[in-house]
C-alpha cells in the first residue's frame, strides 16, 4: 500500500519508518522486485533485521531503481557519403556501447522500544547515483517515530533526509535532497472473522513544488496516499490503496510458516500510456524459540 508510515512493523520498517523495527519479534529477510514502464525500470529491494535485547533492533535495506541496457550511440554514426550529413543508413553497430543509469540506496536502521505504545528509529543512509561515466555520492539521516495512542489506533512518522541530503557529482556538479515528512495514521478493527486496517499518510514537503503537489500553502507541499488491508485469520491478506498520482494499487499476501509471499499490481491509465506494474516479494522470518527477541 502506498500509505505504511504508522502500518510497518515488520523488515520493511527500515524503508517506510524505522521506528517500526521495533515491533519485530523474531529476525527477518525480504526479497522484493518490480518492474515499471513496462518493463524499462527495474526496482530491487532487500532487507534485513534482528531484534537485539528487549528493546532494541538493528535493521540494513539496499535499494536499487535503474534503467539498465541503454544504447550509446554517439561513437557509431559515420558521415559515409562525404556530405555533413548523418542519414539512417550509416549507422555502425559495432560502435554502439551500452550504460546503466541508477540509483541506489543503503539503510542501516536502529529502533529502540520505549513502552509498548511508543517507538522511535532513525536511519543513516549512502546514496548512490550512476549515470554512464558520471557517478555521485550522498550521506542522508531518516528518523521515524510511532505511537499507539489506543488498541486500534496507531500514528506514526517519518522525516527523510532530516538535515537535507547533499549528493555530490564527479562532474563537480552538486544535488540537494531536502527534507519531506511523512505522517500517518493506521486504525484497526475486527471485521468478519479477521482485521480490517485503512491507513493514510500524508507527505509534506518544502520545495515550492505549487501545483505539481495535491495541495499546496506556499512553499510547502502535500500529497495524499490511503489504503485499506483486510487480513483473515493471519493467512490471507488483501490491500488496496491509491497513490497520490492517482494510481490504483491492489495486492494480496499469504502468510505461512516462517515465510511470506506478496504480490501487489500498480495500474496507471491516461494519455501517458505508462503501462502496469507487477511486484512480488518474498519473507522468510527466523521463527524459532531461539530467535524470539528477549523478554525484559
Amino acid at each position: 500500500m502506498p500509505a505504511y508510515a504508522a502500518l510497518a512493523g515488520d523488515v520493511t520498517a527500515g524503508y517506510w519508518n524505522p521506528a517500526g523495527l521495533s515491533r519485530m519479534e523474531y529476525p527477518q529477510i525480504t526479497l522484493m522486485h518490480d518492474e515499471r514502464f513496462g518493463g524499462l525500470v527495474n526496482y530491487d529491494y532487500t532487507a534485513a533485521a534482528m531484534p537485539m535485547g528487549a528493546q532494541h533492533t538493528l535493521g540494513l535495506s539496499v535499494v536499487r531503481l535503474g534503467v539498465d541496457d541503454i544504447a550509446d550511440t554517439r561513437a557509431a554514426w559515420t558521415d559515409l557519403n562525404h556530405n555533413g550529413l548523418i542519414e539512417s543508413n550509416e549507422l555502425d553497430n559495432g560502435k554502439i556501447t551500452y550504460y546503466n543509469v541508477a540509483d541506489w540506496a543503503f539503510l542501516l536502521s536502529y529502533a529502540r522500544r520505549v513502552s509498548d505504545q511508543l517507538s522511535y528509529g532513525a536511519s543513516v543512509k549512502l546514496i548512490r547515483r550512476e549515470a554512464g561515466d558520471a557517478s555521485a555520492t550522498g550521506i542522508g539521516f531518516d528518523v521515524g517515530v510511532q505511537y499507539r495512542a489506543t488498541e486500534s489506533l496507531t500514528l506514526g512518522a517519518n522525516l527523510q533526509d532530516a538535515t537535507t541530503t547533499l549528493v555530490a557529482w564527479s562532474t563537480g556538479t552538486n544535488e540537494l535532497v531536502s527534507p519531506t515528512l511523512k505522517l500517518g495514521a493506521a486504525w484497526t478493527v475486527d471485521a468478519l472473522a479477521g482485521r480490517l486496517t485503512p491507513v493514510g499518510d500524508v507527505d509534506i514537503r518544502f520545495e515550492n513544488r505549487g501545483a505539481a503537489a495535491n495541495a499546496h500553502l506556499g512553499a510547502v507541499s502535500f500529497d495524499f496516499h490511503a489504503g485499506a488491508e483486510y487480513s483473515f485469520r493471519d493467512l490471507i491478506a488483501v490491500r488496496a490503496g491509491l497513490s497520490d498520482i492517482g494510481s490504483l494499487n491492489v495486492g494480496t499476501g499469504i502468510h505461512l510458516p516462517k515465510f511470506d509471499i506478496d504480490y501487489s499490481f500498480a495500474k496507471y491509465d491516461g494519455d501517458e500510456q505508462l503501462g502496469n506494474t507487477h511486484r512480488v516479494s518474498l519473507t522468510f522470518t527466523f521463527q524459532a524459540e531461539q530467535f524470539l527477541r528477549a523478554r525484559e
